[in-house]
């Protein structure tokens, strides 16, 4: 009597099982009839035929491996439930003939595959190309819908929701919606990037603020989707193009700051910035040299530590932290501003920001326009390619150009049209802070007093002979700079070819 083992398999888990159900009854009926023993079966569920890599099948060529001498057939119910890639499924059914002597059954199609007869090899072959043709097709319909569903329709299809939404609806009526808790987190993690906060410490804030994703590249992923801006990323499909395109949800992150992060992420130094509450002017503030200043503890002969600014170079720079910090407190003292200056400024801010506002509107319009300019120029470019009246380098070449200006015609506009009314609020709430800017300053966090630092001087804060100096600081705060200097705190010159003490990095 010959002996046979049988391999069923189906590629879905949401299909009905009774796939396996028929195949079990095809192989049943064909054993009967043959009067073949069954050795032993193998079941593959909710795995796809484009791979050998299934659990069953391993556990079947390992079988074969140990008992090829005791097994006559492999018994499927057709051939695509072998494989549907032709070429490797050849390979593999004529290995079992040739080195085991065990012959592939497929019991509906009626083929039994027998390397030495070209009638049954050609039609095992036939059967396979098929199988595999029809895989393509399917492929294509898929790949194409999936196209049109994102390009076409702005429809956010990846199966993990992102950190930020909730998936709502079903069907083709199903669509992201803002979760405004998680959201409030994204819009903090895109604010501190902007504002130059390293990475690992908007990470810990993260987490901190309840962000659930886990891996090192969580956070830098939610940095860089571009569903946040309210775009979806396409894949090409044949001669169509890929690249981003409109979605229907709703933006959490405007365009404009969604590129400016994506600039600053391809610009970012690998370098890791470690931020100390001790030595919160850590790489902040630089040697005379140019190079930015460490920092450290060092302990003394009672045990005690005491921290320092150091340069690289050990003949320049050894500073006492309590020296530097207790510096730039007197000279913050220094910078604070009169109220009858502060409701000067108040006064200049309002009719600044009222004007600024007129123009914004004005500028909208014009960028209107020219968005309209542009999108009929990329519909004139898909028409023309339609109806093939330009070739596909053509198209290739354009089609880039115009989607790119949209995007950025499009962030312009929702950044010019934002309410600013939300200024008009900061400004009341903290301008009357500038009267005392040592406040400002001691009750910053240290990642506040870092971002302060370089704004008032525009990273350009050095140190030397025991002050600091700088050649760049704003105009609203250098109105003691000649104080500053008499108390021994800071030097402000503010050109460059006079301040000579600052060559360049190294030197």
């Amino acid at each position: 009597m010959k002996r046979a083992i049988r391999y069923l398999r189906f590629s879905q888990l949401g299909q009905s099982n009774g796939s396996i159900e028929r195949q079990e009854l095809y192989t049943d009926q064909y054993i009967q009839h043959h009067n073949i023993q069954l050795v032993d079966t193998f079941i593959d569920r909710g795995k796809s035929a484009k791979t050998f890599d299934r659990p069953d099948f391993i556990k079947l060529q390992i079988f074969i491996a140990k008992h090829y001498k005791s097994v006559d057939y492999l018994l499927v119910d057709q051939l695509d439930r072998f494989s549907r890639d032709a070429g490797e499924a050849m390979n593999m059914v004529k290995q079992f003939q040739k080195k085991y002597s065990i012959q592939i059954v497929s019991v509906t199609e009626g083929i039994t595959f027998d390397y030495d007869t070209p009638g049954s090899f050609f039609r095992a072959g036939l059967q396979l190309l098929l199988a595999e043709e029809d895989n393509i097709n399917r492929s294509i319909k898929v790949r194409g819908g999936l196209y049109t569903a994102r390009a076409k329709e702005g429809r956010f299809l990846t199966r993990e929701k992102p950190f930020g939404y909730r998936k709502v609806g079903e069907g083709k009526e199903r669509h992201l919606e803002i979760n405004e808790e998680e959201a409030k987190v994204v819009r903090i993690l895109y604010d501190m990037f902007l504002r130059d906060v390293p990475l690992y410490k908007i990470k810990e804030k993260a987490y901190e603020l309840g962000f659930d994703r886990k891996g090192n590249m969580a956070v830098d992923r939610v940095l860089a989707n571009p569903v946040y801006a309210g775009l979806v990323r396409v894949e090409p499909f044949k001669d169509l193009p890929g690249g981003l395109f409109p979605a229907i949800h709703e933006a959490i992150i405007d365009k404009t700051s969604w590129q400016m992060v994506q600039g600053k992420m391809k610009k970012e130094d690998k370098v890791k910035v470690v931020v100390d509450d001790d030595i919160p002017l850590r790489g902040v503030l630089k040697c005379h040299c140019g190079v930015p200043l460490t920092g450290a503890p060092s302990r003394s002969k009672s045990g005690k530590y005491f921290y320092y600014y150091k340069c690289k170079h050990s003949k320049h720079n050894n500073i006492s932290a309590i020296k530097a910090h207790e510096q730039f407190l007197n000279a913050c003292d220094l910078m604070s501003i009169s109220e009858m200056n502060i409701k000067g400024i108040r006064n200049n801010c309002y009719s600044t920001i009222e004007l600024e506002l007129k123009v914004n509107k004005k500028k909208a319009v014009e960028k209107k326009h020219e968005l309209d300019e542009v999108q009929q120029k990329l519909n004139t470019v898909e028409e023309k390619w339609f109806k093939d009246e330009i070739n596909k380098d053509t198209y290739d070449r354009w089609y880039p150009v115009y989607s790119g200006q949209i995007l950025n015609l499009e962030a312009a506009i929702e950044r010019l049209s934002a309410n600013q009314g939300k200024v008009f609020e900061v400004l009341d709430t903290n301008l009357d802070m500038l009267s005392d800017m040592r406040y400002v300053y001691t009750k910053s966090d240290t990642l506040q007093k870092r971002e302060f630092v370089n704004m008032v001087f525009n990273n350009n804060l050095y140190y030397e002979n025991g002050i600091y100096r700088t050649p760049t600081m704003m105009d609203m705060l250098s109105h003691n700079a000649s104080k500053m200097e008499e108390k021994g705190y800071l030097i402000y010159q503010k050109k460059r070819d006079t301040f000579s003490s600052i060559p360049q990095s190294g030197r």
